[in-house]
């Protein structure tokens, strides 16, 4: 059998950063609970992990106790409950995403400019709530084509798109162009919406998926983009299924399979896509050619909440990084457990 191993795969910019700020909190608040506004990321992993060292994960701050850390997930929030934070004296560590951030902007931006915004993705992910929430009077939500006769649209010839940044690109697309067909005068945000890593991740099963017999995306069922990548793989033509970790595989997926695609969404770890390539291996044999299409060098620094208290802990922030779960290291791993193995530079269309 051999395994393709998409490159990138897994834990994005955004991701790295709020990880680390949960990291970072857990090293020097030691002994003192803290916090978490909704999952750190959509992974079910990752908040697994953190709960087994002390992490407490909340659906409200009414949860938290008056004057405890609490950190906003990756995804954002409302302006609400920022001043709720305030309100209870919460010392506030904000790990938005700063690629989720600049949407909120924009949104602020263009309703103080008297648009009307409408909001490309799934009203009920935690990212959209937060981005409405910066201006509710302004915003509604556009989650498929079908929603476009319900509108109230006050201008045709003020209205502007937005997006959440975990959509798959070709969903996007058709609720993009539905708009444009319905509201010609609609007005494109300044500068693409959908992260660079969503992109990456989808051009990268999209260009492989059709090579292969079986696609498995490494992540968790309420993670957007890990779902997406799986609706592309099956898109494309192959079997695809998300999984958690190697005990979401069942035997009968390998029946007459020679060529399976292993990719991870922006927030599983990189460690389950390698426990999942040393599982077929072993139990399949073959061997594993990484596939790097795209090399990804964005990185973000910890948000100024999180030094400003590191300091106040008597901490230098300054040069403190805790976690790198880089994809690109995994020949020294393959090559410490003996798994045959090559690395393929890809341009896209051309192996």
């Amino acid at each position: 059998m051999k395994l393709l191993l998409a490159n990138p795969r897994g834990f994005c910019a955004g991701v790295y950063m709020a990880i680390d700020v949960v990291e970072q909190l857990v090293d020097i608040y030691k002994g003192r609970a803290i916090y978490v506004h909704h999952e750190i990321v959509h992974n079910k992993h990752v908040v697994d992990r953190f709960r087994r060292r002390g992490v407490k994960f909340v659906d409200s701050l009414e949860q938290v106790p008056v004057g405890s850390v609490v950190v906003f997930s990756a995804h954002g929030v409302t302006p609400a409950v920022r001043r709720q934070a305030v309100e209870r004296r919460l010392i506030a560590i904000d790990a938005t995403c700063p690629l989720v951030t600049k949407v909120h902007l924009e949104a602020i931006r263009y309703s103080a400019k008297g648009y009307q915004i409408l909001l490309v993705g799934h009203a009920d992910h935690q990212e959209i709530i937060g981005t409405r929430g910066e201006a509710p009077d302004a915003i509604q939500v556009v989650s498929s084509p079908d929603d476009i006769p319900h509108l109230q649209i006050k201008d045709p010839d003020k209205l502007v798109y937005l997006t959440q940044t975990t959509l798959g690109i070709d969903d996007a697309s058709v609720i993009i162009d539905a708009l444009r067909n319905a509201f010609p005068n609609l007005k494109d945000p300044p500068s693409e919406d959908i992260c660079y890593a969503t992109t990456n991740r989808q051009k990268v099963v999209r260009a492989i998926a059709p090579e292969c017999d079986l696609v498995l995306v490494v992540g968790s069922k309420n993670s957007s983009n890990s779902v997406r990548l799986t609706e592309i793989a099956e898109a494309s033509g192959a079997p695809a299924y998300l999984i958690d970790d190697t005990s979401e595989l069942e035997d009968h997926w390998f029946d007459g399979v020679d060529r399976v695609l292993i990719t991870a969404g922006a927030s599983a770890p990189e460690d389950l896509a390698r426990d999942l390539v040393l599982h077929l291996i072993n139990k399949y044999g073959g061997e594993v050619e990484q596939r790097d299409i795209f090399r990804e060098d964005i990185e973000f620094g910890l948000p100024m909440t999180l030094k400003k208290f590191m300091r106040s802990q008597g901490v230098n922030p300054e040069g403190r990084r805790i976690i790198r779960d880089d994809a690109e290291s995994i020949d020294r791993w393959l090559e410490d457990r003996g798994v045959a193995h090559k690395t393929v530079p890809m341009t896209l269309g051309v192996t």
